[in-house]
């Protein structure tokens, strides 16, 4: 028997799910399995903390924290990484008062927002009439041509098919998100349009901002009014970079969520290296040392992203998004239950349908199609350790959340990699072995 200690603080804001029991029964196997690895990850130190949400037929049967949302902090004087990217000793230090893993924790979602903020908020526009995926994406963005850019519709941009390239840093050319997306649009293509799967960030950039345009809202106020408001959820959107800030400076109240933070990365080491070292697998033209505002902190409550903090203040299509785990299983649940929620439509089941229809290999519209869930589900992860899973024919909706990199970078510059207990978990909680070669996505760490 596996129990679970329910706060209703922490489930009082979404509405529309059942509580949780205080008890939640299972059969020693599939819930016991995925508590038990994520357990284990946790205490063998590999990472910090996490948090594990399990629905079944839209009811919660496992809620569960492990560990710390903040565990390691900069050592004064340090920035955590020489110019390869590699931790230097004594960078991070041990909190005395290292916070504990809530179920309530806020994590910066990374990637996850590709399909928790840009994707629902271009499903809504196109359930309207107001978007056409299969329309040049120069129709929304009028400016968006030559180059080959013309023939690039929104169908190719939701499925990273638009020849766009894959990661550039917008930070050293922008300081705010107009000239960020200039500078994204200037770009020359990496590929053809059309030309196999090229997971890009830039492409959900400029889905943002075509939402913006057409909506005439900025994106985090359009997904506020139009979707999370109405569905109850009080502990997800962006936050915003200030002019002058060293960290986010909160909004009116109900604006932005105001925490708990799980906290992430020390700075940017991972993408400092990406810039700096031309060995690591990232072609970036111009002087690396043009630019020197590297964040020289720990992140909390500040979106990890540099493109998304520095260039596009902290509210951008391809990361920015903030949330829980209980807020992501009700947009999960959405989706599973074809856009009804509350006995409110919020999508057409079939506008739900078609974005979750594989349209290339590993790829719908947004969402990631994983080869090791069965047929039919959808994912998407997220650099910072964040996992969402979706499975209709089970019923089943896995919101993994982890903080994996509190840590810091290892001597290769990279993060741990969490890939497989979030394939273990899926293994778990599925019965489906998932011996798989990876998921179809970009350069290590894009996300």
């Amino acid at each position: 028997m596996l129990r679970i200690l329910v706060l209703a603080a922490a489930l009082s804001f979404a509405p529309v799910r059942a509580p949780l029991p205080a008890v939640a029964q299972t059969d020693g196997g599939p819930l016991d399995r995925a508590d038990s690895l994520v357990a284990a990850w946790v205490e063998s130190g590999r990472i910090p903390g996490a948090v594990l949400l399990v629905l079944r037929d839209g009811e919660p049967v496992l809620e569960k924290a492990y560990g710390h949302a903040h565990l390691l902090e900069y050592a004064e004087g340090e920035y955590g990484a020489s110019q390869a990217g590699e931790s230097r000793p004594g960078a991070l230090r041990r909190l005395a008062d290292a916070v504990p893993m809530t179920t309530a924790t806020m994590f910066d979602l990374a990637s996850v927002t590709k399909v928790m903020a840009t994707t629902f908020a271009v499903m809504l526009l196109v359930d309207r009439g107001d978007l056409d995926v299969g329309a040049p994406a120069s129709r929304y963005l009028p400016d968006f041509r030559g180059g080959g850019k013309d023939d690039i519709t929104l169908r190719h941009l939701l499925t990273h098919t638009a020849g766009l390239q894959q990661w550039v840093p917008t930070y050293y050319h922008a300081s705010d998100a107009d000239a960020a997306y200039a500078y994204v649009r200037d770009l020359p293509l990496g590929w053809a349009v059309g030309e196999g799967r090229h997971y890009s960030d830039l492409g959900f950039m400029l889905l943002g901002r075509v939402v913006e345009r057409v909506a005439r809202k900025s994106l985090d106020t359009f997904l506020r009014d139009e979707l999370y408001a109405p569905l109850g959820l009080r502990s997800t959107g962006f936050r915003r970079r200030q002019a002058g800030a060293g960290a986010a400076v909160a909004a009116p109240a109900g604006a932005e969520p105001g925490g708990p933070f799980a906290a992430t990365s020390h700075g940017n080491p991972y993408e400092h290296r990406m810039v700096h070292d031309s060995t690591f697998g990232y072609l970036i033209r111009g002087d690396p040392h043009s630019w020197d505002a590297w964040r020289r902190y720990t992140l909390v409550g500040e979106v990890n992203d540099g493109n998304a903090w520095h260039g596009w203040g902290g509210v951008a299509g391809h990361a920015g998004l903030f949330s829980t785990a209980g807020d992501l299983s009700t947009l999960l649940q959405l989706l599973l239950d074809r856009g009804e929620a509350g006995g409110r439509r919020y999508l057409r089941a079939e506008t739900v349908e078609a974005f979750l229809a594989p349209v290339v290999e590993g790829q719908a519209l947004g969402w990631q199609v994983p080869a090791y869930a069965p047929p039919g589900s959808f994912a998407h992860t997220g650099f910072t350790g964040t996992w969402v899973l979706g499975v209709p024919s089970q019923r089943l909706t896995v919101v993994l959340l982890t903080n994996r990199q509190n840590p810091g970078v290892d001597a290769r510059g990279l993060y741990p990699d969490v890939g497989a207990l979030q394939r273990g978990v899926a293994e778990a909680l599925t019965g489906r072995d998932t011996r798989w070669p990876g998921p179809p996505g970009g350069p290590a760490g894009i996300t």
